[in-house]
C-alpha cells in the first residue's frame, strides 16, 4: 500500500513539473524573465513583491511554483529512501531527479543574475537555452522512470540487448538534438517575433540577420527527420520486444509524433503565438517521456524477445522472458553472428538485384526532369545516396523477416539466416547507410530529396514489412508503393519540387508493381504458403491472381499514356509506349489463358524490361 501511494506521488510530481515547465515557456514568450530584475532569490529586492506588474507576477509565479516543485522532488527522494531497499531502481531515479532539479535551480538563478533574460540576444543565452532545456528533459525523464519503477517496472538490463539498445539510444540522442534546436527556435521567436511564415523564411535567408533569426528555420527540418526515425525505430522495437507495454508505447510514439507534427505546422503558420507554443512544448515533453518509458519497457530484465522462429519466448505464468537469465542457443543466434562475414555478405544485405531497377528509375527520372543531362556530380551522388537508402531498407527487412526467410528456399542462404551477420550488426549497418544516405542526398541535392528517400524506406519497413506483409493478401498493392518513391527522389533532386508529371511517374510504378510481383508470387507460392505469408495466389488461388494481373496491366497501360494527353511527352514516347504496353497486355492475356510456370516466368522477366524501357523512352523523348 505504501509503495502504491509512493507511485501516485511520483506521477503527481511529474505532472506538477510539466506545469512548471509550461509556465516557464510563458515567461520566455512574454519577455517576463526580467520581471524581478537581476535579483535572486528575492524579487526586485523584496521577498514578496507588493503590487507587482504583469511581468513581475509572471516571473514571481514561476519562481514560486518552481520552489514548490523543488520541495516535491526532495520529498520524493527522502520517501524513496524509506520505502525501497538499497539497490532498488526507484532510489536511482529519485536521486537523479533531485540532482537535475538542483542543476535546474542553479541554471535559473544564473540566467537572472547574469541578465540572460528578457530581450537579451547574446551568444551566451543562445548556448544556455538548449542546455537548460536538455537538463529539464533529463529531470522529467528521471521522474518518469521513478514513477514507472515504483509502479512495478523491471530494472533495466543493458547487456545483450544488441540492436535494440542502439536504436533506442539513437532515438534518445535525436530527441536531444531536436530539443536543443527547439530551444534556440523558441528563443528566436520570443526576441525576434514575425507576423507570417513568409517573413520568417525571408528574414532567415537575409545576409547579416541575427544568428537566432537564421537558425530558426532549421528546427522544422530536424523535427521531420528525427520524427520519422522515431516512428521507424518504435515499430522495430515493438516487433523485437513484443510486450504489451512496448506495443502500446510504440503506438503512442507514432500518435504523439503525428499530433506534434500538426501542431508544429500550426506553430509555423501562425508565427509561434503562445496558444500554439504551449501545446507544442507539452507534446514535445510527452513524446520525450514516452520514449524514455519505451526504453524502460524494451530494455527491462525479462522483457519478451522475438526468436529466430518468429515465436516469443515467455514464461506462461509471469509473462516474462524465459531466457532472461540464461538465453537458449536460438536466442543467442539472433544477436550474435558466427563470424566470417565478408563485404559480399554485407552487399547481399542490400539486395543489389532488387535495387538495380529502383535505382534505374531514380536516375531516369533525373534525366526526364532535366530534359537532358542533369550534371555529373549530382547524378553520381544521387545514385550513391539512393542505393544506400534502399540498401538500408532491405537490410532492415532481412532482420525482420529472418524467421520466414529461414524456411523459404529462395531466401534460406541470406546472411541474417545463416548467421554470418548478426541482427545487431545488420541493423547497425542499416542505420549507418540510412543516416549517411540522408546526409548525402541533402548535401548533394536538397532536403526534399532526402526526405522522399527516407519516406520510401519508412513505407517499405513500417507499412509493408511490419504491417501489411503478414496480414493481408493485397499487401503488395499498398505496401509496394515504397518502390514508387525512387522517381520522386530523382525528380526532386533536379527540380527541388514535385510536379504533376512526377506524380504520374509514381503512379506508373504503383500500378505496375502488382503485375510484376504477383507474376513472381505464382512461381514461389508454395514457399509463401509454407511460412504463412498471405500472398494473393496462396489466399485466393491462381485464377484470381492472373485475373488481377490482367486488370493491373490494363491500369498500368492507361496510366502510362496519360502524360501524352498532358503534353509532357511526344512521338518517341508514343510509339515506344504503344509497343511496350501492347506486349505487356499480350503476355498478361497469355498467362490468363494458360496459367503455367513458363508463362509466369515470361511475364515476370518482361515486366522488368518493360519498366526500364518505358523510362528510357521518356528520358529520350524529353531530351529531344
Amino acid at each position: 500500500m505504501k509503495r502504491s501511494r509512493f507511485a501516485f506521488y511520483a506521477w503527481v510530481t511529474l505532472v506538477v513539473t510539466l506545469g512548471v515547465i509550461l509556465w516557464g515557456d510563458v515567461v520566455q514568450a512574454t519577455g517576463s524573465g526580467d520581471g524581478c530584475g537581476a535579483h535572486w532569490p528575492t524579487c526586485n529586492g523584496d521577498l514578496l513583491p507588493l503590487a507587482p506588474g504583469v511581468a513581475t507576477f509572471i516571473e514571481f509565479f514561476h519562481r514560486a511554483t518552481s520552489g514548490l516543485d523543488f520541495l516535491l522532488v526532495v520529498g520524493l527522494f527522502l520517501w524513496s529512501r524509506r520505502a525501497f531497499p538499497q539497490g532498488n531502481p526507484v532510489r536511482l531515479g529519485s536521486g537523479a531527479a533531485l540532482a537535475f532539479m538542483v542543476v535546474e535551480s542553479l541554471v535559473g538563478a544564473g540566467l537572472v543574475l547574469f541578465r540572460l533574460v528578457g530581450q537579451d540576444a547574446s551568444l551566451a543565452r543562445a548556448f544556455v537555452a538548449p542546455v537548460h532545456l536538455l537538463n529539464t528533459l533529463l529531470l522529467i525523464g528521471s521522474l518518469a522512470l521513478t514513477a514507472w519503477w515504483a509502479s512495478g517496472g523491471a530494472l533495466l538490463r543493458w547487456r545483450g540487448q544488441g540492436a535494440v539498445a542502439w536504436a533506442l539510444g539513437l532515438g534518445f540522442g535525436g530527441l536531444a538534438v531536436l530539443a536543443a534546436s527547439g530551444a534556440v527556435t523558441s528563443l528566436g521567436d520570443a526576441i525576434f517575433p514575425v507576423h507570417s511564415t513568409a517573413e520568417a523564411v525571408g528574414r532567415a535567408m537575409t545576409p547579416g540577420e541575427h544568428f537566432l533569426v537564421r537558425l530558426r528555420v532549421l528546427h522544422p527540418f530536424i523535427a521531420v527527420s528525427v520524427g520519422l526515425y522515431l516512428v521507424l525505430a518504435a515499430g522495430l522495437i515493438a516487433y523485437l520486444r513484443p510486450s504489451l507495454a512496448t506495443r502500446r508505447l510504440s503506438r503512442s510514439v507514432g500518435v504523439l509524433y503525428l499530433i506534434q507534427l500538426g501542431m508544429g505546422f500550426l506553430n509555423v503558420y501562425f508565427a509561434a503565438p503562445l496558444f500554439t507554443q504551449l501545446p507544442h512544448l507539452l507534446l514535445a515533453d510527452l513524446l520525450w517521456i514516452n520514449w524514455v518509458l519505451l526504453m524502460a519497457a524494451a530494455l527491462a530484465a525479462g522483457a519478451p524477445r522475438r526468436e529466430m522462429n518468429g515465436e516469443v519466448r515467455q514464461d506462461p505464468e509471469t509473462g516474462l522472458n524465459s531466457s532472461a537469465m540464461t538465453p537458449p542457443p536460438e536466442s543467442v543466434s539472433v544477436h550474435a553472428g558466427t563470424g566470417g562475414a565478408t563485404w559480399r555478405d554485407y552487399l547481399w544485405l542490400t539486395k543489389p538485384r532488387v535495387i538495380s531497377l529502383l535505382l534505374f528509375t531514380t536516375l531516369a527520372a533525373m534525366l526526364i526532369a532535366a530534359g537532358g543531362w542533369p550534371g555529373g556530380w549530382l547524378f553520381l551522388w544521387v545514385a550513391v545516396g539512393g542505393y544506400a537508402m534502399a540498401g538500408a531498407a532491405n537490410a532492415i527487412n532481412m532482420v525482420i523477416d529472418r524467421d520466414i526467410d529461414a524456411r523459404m528456399n529462395r531466401t534460406a542462404k541470406r546472411p541474417t539466416v545463416t548467421h554470418k551477420i548478426s541482427s545487431r550488426d545488420a541493423l547497425i549497418f542499416a542505420s549507418v547507410l540510412m543516416v549517411g544516405a540522408f546526409v548525402l542526398l541533402w548535401w548533394a541535392a536538397n532536403l526534399l530529396t532526402a526526405l522522399l528517400a527516407l519516406s520510401g524506406l519508412l513505407w517499405y519497413v513500417l507499412v509493408y514489412t511490419l504491417y501489411m506483409k503478414r496480414r493481408y493478401w493485397n499487401n503488395i498493392v499498398i505496401g509496394g508503393a515504397a518502390g514508387a518513391f525512387p522517381p520522386l527522389v530523382g525528380w526532386a533532386a533536379v527540380t527541388n519540387d514535385l510536379s504533376l508529371f512526377a506524380i504520374y511517374l509514381f503512379a506508373i510504378i504503383f500500378f505496375w508493381t502488382p503485375v510484376h510481383f504477383w507474376a513472381l508470387s505464382l512461381l514461389i507460392k508454395d514457399d509463401y504458403a509454407r511460412v504463412g505469408v498471405p500472398m494473393l495466389p496462396v489466399v485466393l488461388g491462381e485464377r484470381v491472381t492472373v485475373v488481377q494481373i490482367g486488370l493491373y496491366a490494363i491500369l498500368t497501360t492507361v496510366i502510362s499514356l496519360i502524360p501524352l494527353l498532358m503534353g509532357e511527352l511526344r512521338m518517341v514516347y508514343l510509339v515506344s509506349s504503344l509497343v511496350l504496353n501492347g506486349l505487356l497486355l499480350v503476355r498478361s492475356v497469355q498467362l490468363y489463358l494458360e496459367p503455367v510456370r513458363p508463362r509466369a516466368v515470361s511475364l515476370y522477366k518482361y515486366s522488368m524490361l518493360y519498366l526500364a524501357l518505358l523510362f528510357v523512352a521518356m528520358a529520350v523523348d524529353r531530351s529531344l
